[in-house]
């Protein structure tokens, strides 16, 4: 058994490292791989190492380091996985590393809060605080953004990370299990390749926080085996993103945008719009306006187009296929199994009971559902779960407004797709059925850290603190509920006294002229 798991160790410069073998030694063979690396990784969090900012930072931008050297082999396994050519996913990630560098003092540092009469002399704030060991589920649409963007938020707030990429992108996942470790710290943040079996073990032993990226079915094993040791999680999942076209809009504009939203990465994007509702008498130029906008994009021919991707594998290609039967093909509609082509298709005169509605589609099937109106739009989403996304185009704000106060979603994005997943100031996640949780920038910074409760009194002043201890007379619960309900604004406080200061000042000047 010793020699299998040594075998079956696939991370050479694990195997090699001291602390390996020590491990073996000291626990024999009754623990498993997954069970090894999580023991380490916790062994090396509780040193401390990775708590210092100095550290963080220098961690970072090692990652950084390793995005920006390792660029050819990054895009040579997303174009082997996805037929992608352009990386346009590590942009964000180099994006979200800078602020992350940039910030980090301010987000690790104390946040003070309003404070009451009892507690004015005392120091009260927020300590962020690393969790412990977070493991991270990726997904393999996106096999760099999502499973490393993450790992920024990981790292920023001082925990240690178990990294699983998704074994579908498996040429993404060898080069992730391969080169991360030449430029992060190998115990803190070790990367475990693997299929289910692993992903299963993994999620066997205790986290401090897990993180997984994928669809609701799955998402809902991991909750249940986080449960059984109380761990928290962030679920990043998905749903049916709907897309309301007002009559009023200008739909080149609209249709160029929602064409371009849906069809990267050949549809499989978690917050792309998954269908249109609009009205019937705008369906027909929505259709000849995306016909127009994939043959800009794509050409006549997107099969030969080197822009155009793949479905990622035969499975999924069958699955997506299948959603085709009982719609009408508007476009498209071709494809090509030996190389799992799907043809960019929009399917019209779709109704909520069509295959194609039951579930989300994650390929380039756009279906369109006819609504009287934005009343319909509306009813017909809140009859559904809650989306990762949702997507209105309209000049109206008010109608936009209405969209908002509405309805429920992960995100609202008004006239564009997409583009709210590049601000990092805003979070990203899902509600009810498209997620838990949140991340990017210090959204994620703050979803992997226990936010601290601190107060610190001193030891003088005890007769002000007499009214606490019994026995508990009416006096001193009257002077009690105006010491513990009277809150004090302190910046507003200081206000008042710069302003008392100036004006003295003021009057101390005329007086002299």
């Amino acid at each position: 058994i010793l020699i299998s798991i040594l075998i079956t160790h696939t991370h050479t410069h694990c195997t090699s490292c001291p602390l390996f073998y020590q491990s073996l030694t000291q626990y024999g063979s009754s623990m498993s791989r997954e069970q090894l690396v999580v023991e380490r990784a916790r062994r090396a969090f509780q040193t401390g190492m990775s708590k210092p900012l100095k550290f963080r930072v220098h961690q970072l931008k090692n990652l950084h380091r390793f995005i920006t050297e390792r660029r050819k082999d990054i895009a040579d396994a997303v174009k082997k996985d996805l037929n992608k050519v352009k990386l346009f996913e590590t942009l964000g990630l180099e994006g979200e590393i800078d602020v992350a560098v940039e910030r980090l003092a301010e987000w690790a540092a104390p946040r003070p809060v309003e404070k009451s009469l009892l507690t004015i002399l005392d120091e009260v704030y927020i300590q962020p605080e690393p969790l412990g060991v977070v493991l991270i589920i990726g997904a393999w649409n996106y096999p760099w953004a999502v499973t490393l963007q993450p790992l920024v938020a990981a790292i920023a707030a001082g925990n240690a990370a178990v990294v699983k990429p998704s074994e579908v992108s498996s040429h993404s996942a060898k080069v992730m299990e391969e080169l991360l470790p030449l430029y992060l710290d190998k115990e803190l943040y070790p990367v475990v390749c693997g299929g289910v079996s692993e992903t299963q073990e993994l999620l066997r032993q205790r986290f401090d926080h897990i993180f997984y990226t994928g669809n609701s079915t799955v998402g809902k094993l991991v909750m249940e085996a986080a449960a059984r040791h109380l761990t928290p999680v962030t679920l990043e999942l998905g749903g049916k993103s709907p897309c309301y076209i007002d009559k009023d809009v200008d739909l080149r504009v609209a249709c160029r945008r929602i064409t371009w939203g849906k069809f990267v990465n050949c549809g499989q994007t978690c917050i792309a719009p998954d269908y249109i509702l609009c009205e019937p008498s705008i369906q027909d130029r929505v259709v000849e306006e995306i016909r127009k906008c994939i043959t800009e994009f794509y050409t006549d021919d997107p099969k030969t187009f080197e822009d155009y991707g793949r479905i990622i594998n035969q499975r999924h290609f069958q699955r997506v296929m299948s959603l085709l039967e009982g719609s009408t093909v508007a476009i498209g509609g071709d494809s090509d199994q030996s190389q799992c082509y799907i043809a960019p298709t929009v399917l019209k005169d779709v109704t909520g009971g069509s295959k194609v509605m039951q579930e989300e589609i994650f390929g380039p099937l756009l279906p369109i559902v006819t609504v009287s109106g934005v009343d319909e739009a509306i009813q017909f989403i809140n009859e559904r779960e809650k989306p990762l996304a949702l997507y209105v185009f309209s000049p109206d704000n008010k109608l936009i407004r209405r969209v908002i106060a509405e309805t429920s979603s992960g995100a609202l994005v008004a006239n564009d797709c997409l583009v709210h997943f590049t601000v990092s100031a805003l979070p990203f996640g899902g509600v009810g059925n498209s997620g838990i949780g949140r991340y990017h920038s210090q959204h994620g910074f703050d979803q992997l850290s226990h936010l601290r409760a601190c107060l610190i009194k001193k030891l003088n002043l005890e007769d002000a603190n007499a009214m606490r201890y019994p026995p508990h007379t009416a006096k001193k619960l009257g002077w009690a509920r105006f010491f513990l309900l009277k809150r004090v604004n302190l910046r507003r406080l200081r206000r008042m006294a710069l302003l008392a200061l100036f004006s003295a000042m003021a009057a101390f000047i005329v007086q002299v002229r």
